[in-house]
């Protein structure tokens, strides 16, 4: 048996957070995977792995392993993915973190689409609204909605992204509206903890400077869906992202406030990691992304 073998079924298992989780997520036994990695272990001279029948967990050497393990084994799977892109095929498991508001949004149709279009590639989606650490966590891309900040990672830009100011109708005609930020201190909002902005809402400020208004209210939720329903049922003004809140105000169930004070810059992005090679199937699936929403913005 070959050390990469032993290397794969090593990272299957620490990806899984156990044996047997791995046994079922690829198809093989949990004796099998334990045989890999116990003459993985063997053959280092180190434990890599702590086994209980309640725990599980890595040594520092293990920590060590998987880190430069992944890099390996992704270069690898990179030259054999550059091979098979020069003859056509391109086949393989993307292992893609994104929003779960990303997934929930009709834009996550994108990703059912590119499945529908490449049945060869395995999307082994994890929806995440942390920022996880592409590298670290041997991930091949993610979908971040956000100012991107700088970064060593490498972004393209699949589309804008706003928000917007909503409420509905009728809380508008119970509160009035909003003219000026400062107007939202004194009604009902609803946070989205999972924001960046929490209780703390930025604005521009009339000499183009940004202000932020300390807002509370009834319901505070880390779910930007669970936001827009809050919304809708007249519980509190809400900060949506545009792609949620867009059929709401479309059919007028939401009204959207101050406008000109929103403020802008925001993107969608695919982020991966600086390799020397990039995958043929990673390629594939970002260009498909781009062209996805360049169809759906001319629609």
């Amino acid at each position: 048996m070959d050390t990469l073998t032993r290397m794969r079924a090593f990272i299957d298992v620490v990806e899984a957070e156990g044996f047997s989780a791995a046994a079922r997520k690829i198809g093989r036994s949990k004796a099998l995977l334990s045989k890999y990695v116990r003459e993985l272990e063997d053959e280092l001279g180190a434990l890599l792995l702590n086994r209980t029948t309640r725990q599980f967990s890595m040594t520092e050497a293990g920590h060590t392993y998987y880190r430069r393990a992944s890099e390996i084994v992704r270069e690898v799977d990179s030259l054999a993915d550059a091979v098979r892109e020069s003859s056509g095929d391109v086949r393989g498991r993307i292992k893609l973190s994104a929003p779960r508001t990303f997934a929930d949004a009709p834009i996550g149709q994108s990703l059912i689409d590119f499945a529908k279009q490449h049945p060869d590639i395995v999307l082994d989606i994890h929806l995440d609204d942390r920022f996880v650490d592409l590298v670290e966590e041997g991930f091949d891309l993610a979908v971040r909605i956000s100012r991107l900040e700088n970064s060593s990672l490498i972004a393209r830009r699949l589309a804008p992204f706003s928000v917007r100011l909503c409420a509905s109708p009728e809380l508008i005609a119970k509160h009035g509206m909003p003219v000026r930020p400062q107007d939202l201190a004194r009604v009902p909002c609803i946070i989205d903890t999972n924001g960046r902005w929490l209780t703390n809402w930025p604005f521009k400020g009339e000499s183009g400077d940004t202000v932020t208004v300390s807002v509370s209210g009834p319901i505070e939720v880390n779910s930007p869906m669970a936001a827009r329903a809050a919304a809708v049922a007249g519980l509190g003004f809400s900060i949506l992202p545009d792609f949620i809140a867009a059929p709401d105000i479309e059919s007028g169930r939401l009204v959207t406030v101050l406008n000109d004070r929103i403020l802008s810059g925001g993107g969608i992005f695919a982020v991966y990691p600086h390799r020397r090679y990039l995958p043929a199937k990673v390629r594939v699936f970002v260009d498909f992304l781009v062209q996805w929403f360049k169809t759906i913005d001319n629609a």
